[in-house]
């Protein structure tokens, strides 16, 4: 990103509300928030809460009844909506792109709107491809009919960030692709965040979603009251009432690996060898690593194929035949719940680690994961040790100050 980029913006709702003419209660009743600038917050709660709503008012796509915003400390209230939407980023489930636009027409959408110069737009927009992963190359003229979903959710994301805006509202954003999809997606939302800064307000009904996502999470009741707003281990070690406590359901501790990263862990060097090296190169490496299989990697040093002894000689010496292909990988910003899935589901006790192009970046094994899951529900039994003994001591003393005044009574 270039040195101008602009990061997040503070993002305050006073008293917001939204009234409906003929319903006789609020959709949207006294919302007060402060988002601090570059901070990710999520909006969670159940459907008909009143959470998109409140995100859609923002950037005025639904206009208040009642209530302020301010960005950045300037009331946008009574600003004109279409200048204010220009400077707030919008990305909504199933991207939203027109398709009978390329991607690159998609993208330049804003920015030919507020009249930057061809040259400066054709510069932006192949610098966004490559920020979300996509090749300008090969997309820039590609159709959204010509693209996977989880292709044309990162060219939504890409067009909302166009004009470079501090404000990024997300809705759902990610609701409509498939499982793996989607956690690549959070992934790189994650890594984008971290490039960026932006303020970005995000609406899910998923818990694990927020949890993985969220610098902040806002539980909200009906009508967006907020039930309890705070960090995810917060609300996952403290939940303010039993409505909260049924979005973060059974297993906390366990939902507790979605706060942590692969990145927090340890991640062993495994040894490799190309398509294009020479057989000899792995029975090199097989032998001096004290292993008992090595990673094949393509020739863009993409993790392809897990390789062991028996398999080359099955395959007759061949490494293009031999071994089993590599199904799923994780990068460095995924959860330590989205490793443990992707090392069961493989069943050979680890999963490859790769950086922001696919390549190859270390391995995690099975033996890490279950030592922080142990970490993770030893540092809960703890804390509940800790708070039990807590109740116990405050019980005592009002035990005790109630004797004291019966004592006092009794003397008078």
């Amino acid at each position: 990103m270039p040195e101008s980029s602009t990061s997040g913006a503070s993002i305050e709702l006073e008293n917001l509300t939204k009234r409906y003419p003929g319903s006789p209660s609020p959709a949207v009743d006294n919302v007060n928030m402060e988002i601090q600038a570059g901070e990710i917050v999520i909006f969670v709660g159940p459907s008909g809460c009143g959470k998109s709503t409140t995100l859609k008012m923002i950037n005025r796509l639904i206009e208040p009844t009642g209530g302020r915003i301010r960005i950045g400390g300037e009331d946008v209230t009574g600003i004109d909506p279409v200048k204010l939407r220009r400077k707030v980023g919008y990305a909504i489930q199933s991207a939203g792109l027109f398709p009978h636009m390329t991607v690159a027409q998609n993208i330049a959408l804003v920015p030919k709107m507020v009249g930057w110069p061809k040259r400066r737009i054709k510069s932006r927009v192949e610098e966004l491809l490559d920020l979300v992963g996509l090749d300008p190359g090969e997309f820039h003229g590609r159709y959204p009919r010509q693209l996977s979903g989880g292709q044309q959710q990162r060219v939504g994301v890409a067009r909302a960030l166009a004009a470079d805006p501090p404000v990024l509202l997300m809705d759902e954003p990610f609701g409509a692709v498939d499982p793996i999809t989607r956690d690549h997606l959070q992934d790189e939302l994650i890594r984008l965040q971290h490039e960026l800064h932006k303020t970005i307000v995000f609406v899910t009904h998923d818990f694990d979603e927020a949890i993985k996502l969220g610098d902040r999470i806002a539980v909200l009741r009906e009508r967006s009251h907020i039930a309890q707003f705070d960090t995810p281990e917060a609300i996952l070690t403290n939940p303010a009432d039993d409505f909260v406590s049924g979005f973060v359901g059974a297993g906390a501790a366990l939902k507790r690996l979605n706060l942590t990263r692969v990145r927090d862990v340890e991640i062993q060097d495994y040894p490799t060898v190309t398509i294009d090296d020479p057989l000899q190169e792995f029975f090199n490496k097989l032998r001096s690593s004290g292993t008992n299989e090595i990673l094949l990697l393509d020739k863009r040093r993409r993790p392809y194929k897990w390789l062991r002894r028996g398999d080359l000689m099955r395959a007759k010496g061949s490494l293009a035949r031999a071994g089993t292909l590599v199904h799923d990988t994780v990068t460095r910003d995924a959860t330590l719940r989205d490793a443990l899935e992707a090392v069961l589901t493989d069943n050979a006790g680890r999963v490859a680690v790769t950086g922001r192009r696919g390549e190859y970046d270390g391995v995690v094994d099975m033996e890490t994961l279950m030592n922080s899951v142990h970490e993770l529900l030893e540092a809960d039994r703890l804390e509940a040790m800790e708070h039990q003994h807590e109740l116990e001591e405050a019980r005592a003393t009002q035990t005790h100050a109630e004797q004291e005044g019966d004592g006092g009574e009794k003397k008078a």
